[in-house]
């Protein structure tokens, strides 16, 4: 069975690697209209996989990301619509050579093929993979956990049907309904059809992906995220930010984990965030010196310095200085997302060149971390390798490229 979609992928790929903007844009414009004809459908199929994940006891981090409900439909439907309004990535021209021979060389950006991401309880993941990948000329085998088989198998339908519609073969968007350990360690070694694979879910996934994948993997990111507050941050500003980077969606990876108050301004900031985490029960580990300051803090042990909860609770340690604060990071950041709240600006300067993460705020949420809210449209992840592709994987890092030489009759 999965040998055969990855036949069927591969096939479609020789169909949409040439197609036209305009030809995509209709799939997708009709994928997007179809996700919200189709949403109270999506919503039945949602409803019995959040039944059976909460009679095998999931954790509420985890239902959240599985819920849909019509304003979420809606989300993927508009993330879908986004992707309309970008530009075709494919056959750009990113480097031109006139060589003395007469030869022009023209280096072109190309789609990588057939793309298969695996992914856990997160249905939305679906919508976006597949038009991201057909926006950027691949075909996709999709393959989501058990949590969400229900929601996910209706979704991919919806889509298959949509680009049918428009005049696309089906197999450009297609998904593996067998959610076993089995289908997933084959799809890793399907090197003869699948060009690119993509993990997106916890530590878990990755680390079992990148350890027994024989296809070409890139690496999308567990997320401990830290905030620096320095001596000389604004302390509004400081509750502010990691009130929100903590709690406005703690079970996604831009969510922050790690918290770094640099000692003299400690005593100030960490009572009036404390205060504000409150409003979410939030749970705080820390250091002795953080205990110090608030006895409700419980003792961290060395594995919650590393820790991505996905959930109310953060760590917290008190820094002597910058160089201190950055130690801490480069020892246990997973390179995802790092934020310094200072007024100096030279200070975050020194920051944010020597924290060696995808994405480096000065005064702003982690959970920018986004390809919508860095302007690429819907993602298929964040990757926190330095090869190929870093940060929010949207159209352009969904592209290789290839020389086209033209000649006159030249041989050497």
């Amino acid at each position: 069975m999965l040998q055969q979609l990855g036949k069927n992928a591969k096939q479609a790929e020789r169909y949409l690697m040439t197609a036209s903007t305009e030809d995509k844009n209709k799939a997708l414009k009709e994928i997007a209209q179809a996700l919200r004809d189709h949403a109270g459908e999506i919503i039945a199929a949602n409803k019995i996989d959040l039944e059976n994940g909460e009679k095998n006891g999931m954790p509420q981090s985890i239902a959240d990301r599985l819920k849909l409900d019509d304003e979420r439909i809606e989300g993927m439907a508009k993330g879908v619509m986004d992707i309309v309004a970008l530009d075709d990535p494919v056959g750009k021209v990113l480097k031109e050579i006139r060589r003395p021979n007469g030869l022009k060389i023209q280096k072109v950006s190309t789609p990588l093929g057939v793309i298969a991401v695996i992914f856990e309880a997160r249905p939305n993941v679906t919508s976006d993979a597949a038009a991201l990948c057909l926006k950027s000329g691949n075909t996709v085998i999709l393959r989501g956990g058990k949590e969400a088989i229900h929601s996910n198998t209706v979704i991919a339908q919806v889509m298959r049907d949509a680009v049918s519609r428009a005049g696309m073969p089906q197999d450009v968007i297609s998904l593996v309904e067998d959610t076993s350990r089995e289908s997933a360690t084959e799809l890793m070694t399907m090197n003869q059809y699948v060009d690119v694979l993509i993990p997106r879910g916890g530590a878990g996934l990755i680390q079992a992906v990148v350890k027994n994948a024989t296809v070409p993997v890139i690496e999308t990111g567990v997320g401990n995220c830290h905030i620096y507050i320095d001596k000389e941050a604004d302390c509004d500003k400081a509750v502010q930010i990691v009130f929100n980077a903590k709690t406005s969606r703690p079970s996604v990876c831009n969510a922050a984990e790690s918290l770094l108050i640099h000692r003299d301004i400690a005593p100030q900031v960490l009572p009036a965030i404390r205060k504000k985490l409150d409003e979410k029960q939030v749970v705080l580990v820390g250091d002795e010196p953080s205990r110090a300051l608030d006895e409700t803090i419980e003792s961290a042990t060395e594995d919650d310095w590393a820790k991505e909860y996905l959930d109310y609770k953060m760590s917290v340690k008190i820094v002597g200085s910058l160089q201190e604060a950055i130690g801490h990071i480069y020892r246990y950041s997973t390179g995802h997302s790092e934020c310094i709240v200072t007024e100096n600006m030279e200070t975050a300067e020194q920051f944010m060149n020597a924290v060696d993460s995808a994405a480096v705020y000065v005064n702003a949420s982690t959970r920018f971390t986004d390809g919508g809210e860095f302007g690429f449209g819907a993602e298929i992840g964040i990757s926190t390798q330095k090869l190929h592709a870093r940060g929010p994987i949207g159209l352009p890092e969904l592209q290789s490229f290839k020389y086209k030489i033209y000649g006159t009759g030249q041989i050497r």
